[in-house]
């Protein structure tokens, strides 16, 4: 073949060929390990006491402004904290509700939506809600319980990581699971 067909002929296939339609390559998350689940008691001088997951850490909250029986249970190989506030009350929580409600709220700015799980166990005098926020929202759950006399515990989850709600879906349900069991572990303490 002769140069005057053949340069023509690979302009075409070359031309042809850059037609296609382009399809990225979906980005990669990094494979996360999970650590066991076993748990521990948490009872110290605090008025309160729970079981929490034995790969986490708790800490007491050193942070400006932090008050006694203030902790951060830390969940180190997550990169997560889940920070725990208390409030002793003689009157009623209604306050302290409606500050968590609106903490939890602040959030609808980013959430495409925020479910709402009542939770009540009259044996044991615990009363609250268990927030679960959904998008691309900082914390993506949050709750509070009373005793509704003496008792106030606010919990809030964060992790250090850009909210990605597809990416962390799974870290989110798997510490769900351990929040759960710490509320539904929680003893107060000198209960009137």
């Amino acid at each position: 073949m002769n140069g005057r067909i053949l340069m023509p002929l690979l302009i075409l296939i070359f031309v042809s060929a850059c037609h296609q339609d382009y399809v990225p390559k979906p980005r990669d998350y990094i494979r996360i390990s999970y650590p066991e689940k076993s748990y521990r008691l948490f009872d110290t001088v605090a008025p309160f006491r729970f079981l929490y997951p034995s790969y986490a850490q708790m800490l007491p909250d050193s942070s400006s402004g932090a008050e006694p029986f203030w902790y951060n249970l830390e969940f180190k190989p997550l990169n997560g904290t889940l920070y725990l506030s208390y409030k002793n009350f003689n009157r009623n929580p209604d306050k302290l509700i409606s500050d968590s409600r609106n903490l939890v709220y602040k959030h609808s700015i980013k959430a495409e939506s925020i479910e709402e799980t009542v939770l009540s166990d009259s044996s044991r005098h615990v009363y609250g809600i268990l927030y679960d926020l959904k998008g691309n929202t900082a914390s993506s759950l949050q709750f509070f319980v009373t005793d509704s006399s003496q008792h106030f515990l606010r919990g809030s989850l964060y992790f250090l990581a850009q909210p990605d709600k597809d990416s962390m879906a799974p870290v989110i349900r798997f510490v769900r699971q351990d929040v759960i069991k710490l509320i539904e572990s929680l003893e107060w303490k000198n209960n009137r």
